[in-house]
């Protein structure tokens, strides 16, 4: 662990103390009903909530093995355990991990980093339209007599025009990515150099690596990948909803209602600190249920925890055989694949 990371680990920890302390007396939690909630849970939900997101692993290899196409001609099934991987150290070391996959495929495949940075930038923005389409297309058409219809709708509404600001940015960055990183690096320059010149960078990379997409049959392709991949990761969350079968707030929720759960779980999940993150997550999560599904918040945070289980954790396992029989080490890769990330994208 770094010394940034050690702060970063630390301010957590005491951020995450204070609020317990600070709300200690305010929430009544019965501890008795909470473990009740998990011992009755139906695990055939929760089974096939975890083997959709294994598929989601395959898919996303799938979508890398489309980017690097027009370089290289790399089989999907060789990316898998970078992946996996990639995911584990997220999921034990946080956020400052995540050039974790790019930087295990560049040196791999013998790519170039800035290359699979670019990849990486370019599988974000991939996801986040993917997900803002499923959402805004679900919210939008919630039934009218659910609670919270007009969250629902707004929430819906806001999402589909921020899909498609997305796809106008990415259509003009296609065409004039140099331009416009010209131009972010002379306006936001003029407050702080150093910022415009990182915005112009990620810019030119959002640029390759849309570029890197040589053919409209394979951004067709990428595009079915990424709204498959976030469908798949919907339902696991409804079937994991639905495994609170004694529940009926929510063993009776729907796909669309649970949007709103998952866009209160990727926000929370943007700032993953090690370990602490885990427990903000649940919290999260949780309050989302308490608040939009009237669940009871023992039943609520028991979800949130099978929620954090499901979608993210139960892919360490996995994460640690792939790093095994590819004799990688965990905590000096994400070292590494940090200060490399970082140079990438400083330089």
């Amino acid at each position: 662990m770094t010394k940034r990371n050690g702060v970063v680990w630390g301010v957590g920890a005491v951020a995450l103390v204070v609020l317990v302390w600070l709300f200690r007396a305010k929430v009544q939690f019965d501890w008795a009903n909470f473990w009740q909630q998990l011992r009755y849970v139906s695990l055939g939900h929760i089974v096939a909530g975890i083997v959709l997101i294994y598929v989601t692993f395959y898919l996303r290899a799938v979508r890398w093995s489309v980017f690097l196409s027009p370089t290289k001609k790399v089989a999907a099934t060789s990316l898998v355990g970078s992946q996996f991987i990639g995911f584990t150290a997220v999921a034990l070391f946080g956020r400052l991990a995540d050039f974790t996959r790019p930087y295990l495929i560049s040196r791999r495949e013998n790519l170039s980093l800035s290359s699979q940075v670019a990849v990486w930038t370019i599988e974000r923005m991939f996801d986040l339209g993917a997900a803002a389409l499923i959402f805004s297309g679900a919210l939008a058409f919630t039934p009218k007599g659910l609670p919270h219809h007009e969250v629902f709708v707004r929430a819906g509404v806001l999402s589909m025009a921020a899909t498609l600001a997305i796809a106008i940015f990415a259509g003009v960055v296609r065409v004039a990515g140099g331009t416009v990183a010209s131009f972010a690096r002379g306006t936001v320059g003029l407050v702080s150099k150093s910022a415009g010149e990182s915005i112009a960078t990620k810019i030119v990379g959002f640029r390759d690596g849309l570029n890197a997409l040589s053919s409209a049959r394979d951004f067709g392709v990428v595009t079915l990948l990424s709204l498959t991949i976030w469908m798949m990761i919907g339902f696991a969350y409804l079937e994991t909803a639905h495994a609170f079968v004694h529940t009926p707030e929510l063993a009776g929720v729907t796909f669309s209602r649970t949007m709103l759960l998952m866009a209160a779980s990727i926000g929370g999940s943007l700032v993953q600190l090690p370990i602490i993150g885990w427990f903000t997550q649940i919290a999260i999560t949780a309050a989302a249920m308490h608040t939009f599904y009237g669940a009871p918040i023992e039943a609520a945070t028991a979800c949130g925890a099978l929620l954090l289980v499901v979608t993210f954790l139960c892919i360490i396992p996995t994460g640690l055989i792939y790093s095994r029989v590819e004799h990688v080490s965990l905590k000096k890769v994400a070292q590494e694949s940090e200060a490399a990330g970082a140079a990438v994208v400083e330089g």
